[in-house]
């Protein structure tokens, strides 16, 4: 098995904010230990919708330089439109997002690109109208359909995150969304740690089996049982060794990315440190 260890560019100082600049994270992914790097695109940071294909050709060589491997990319713009809303306006606007991204993504020389193609409704966005379920459902594969030639052009897989948007709850719904989509430029972005207060994730991952493009780490505490439940990886309840086992099963070959948000409040980058020590007992090394 030669999964690599990654690092979600959100889990450092300014992910989130968009104010991380690529030369920084992976500055900071090489200091940390990692071998790959998950950038993050903001609508409107430093790494935005807007970032043209020389300015990915800059940071290709940066990380070349450094050691560290862009393999996937994740962005922020889901939640604020999807392609599975129920407003014509705001699936055409995410349609052209999600082809901004591919196109950021296939620059970039990655092959994975998480998408979240659609919500119910968003935990930490109450004022948000639930929508039906079965809209999302239809929108979302509508949109996506529409997508994969963008995507087959610039070789890069769409990888539909397991998150908490009441939206493809189990690992068979999942995988029976991303087979009537019937192409290998769609897939699964599996997040361990969104799945332990429904299922589990070894289980996830046997049923998804090649259908899997992408791994997010994290860990999570059931009896929290909310967003706060999220803690550092060995501190919560996910089972690694099984996770791990499930993972060499399927013969996954990329990175396993750690995604750790929110950030500490006081010394933000020890966080980080913990992470990459933990994975290393995790995967072994």
């Amino acid at each position: 098995m030669s999964v690599r260890k990654g690092l979600n560019a959100w889990s450092l100082p300014g992910g989130l904010a968009g104010t991380l600049t690529p030369e920084e994270a992976i500055a900071k992914a090489k200091q940390y230990g990692f071998e790959s790097l998950e950038l993050t695109v903001a609508p409107d940071g430093v790494f935005g919708l807007g970032t043209t294909e020389a300015r990915c050709k800059e940071v290709v060589k940066i990380a070349e330089d450094a050691g560290i491997r862009l393999e996937s990319v994740a962005a922020g713009t889901y939640w604020g439109r999807a392609l599975g809303d129920v407003s014509e306006s705001a699936r055409v606007g995410a349609a052209e997002d999600l082809k901004s991204l591919i196109r950021i993504t296939g620059w970039l020389g990655a092959k994975s690109l998480l998408v979240i193609p659609g919500a119910v409704d968003v935990f930490f966005a109450p004022d948000r109208p639930v929508h039906p379920y079965d809209e999302v459902l239809r929108n979302a594969q509508d949109g996506l359909r529409r997508a994969i030639p963008e995507a087959e052009a610039m070789n890069v897989r769409m990888g539909i995150e397991n998150v908490w948007n009441r939206f493809l709850l189990s690992p068979v719904e999942m995988a029976h969304f991303i087979d009537e989509l019937d192409s290998p430029f769609v897939g699964s972005y599996f997040d361990v740690g969104n799945v332990l207060p429904f299922g589990y994730p070894d289980q996830w991952l046997r049923i998804l089996k090649h259908r899997v493009v992408g791994i997010h780490f994290k860990d999570f505490r059931r009896a929290v049982g909310t967003a706060e439940g999220f803690v550092d990886l060995l501190e919560g309840d996910v089972d690694w060794p099984a996770v791990m086992a499930a993972i060499e099963e399927i013969g996954y070959d990329g990175p396993v990315v750690a995604e750790m948000i929110p950030l500490y409040k006081l010394y933000p980058e020890v966080r980080v440190a913990n992470t990459s020590r933990a994975m290393d007992a995790i995967l072994g090394r």
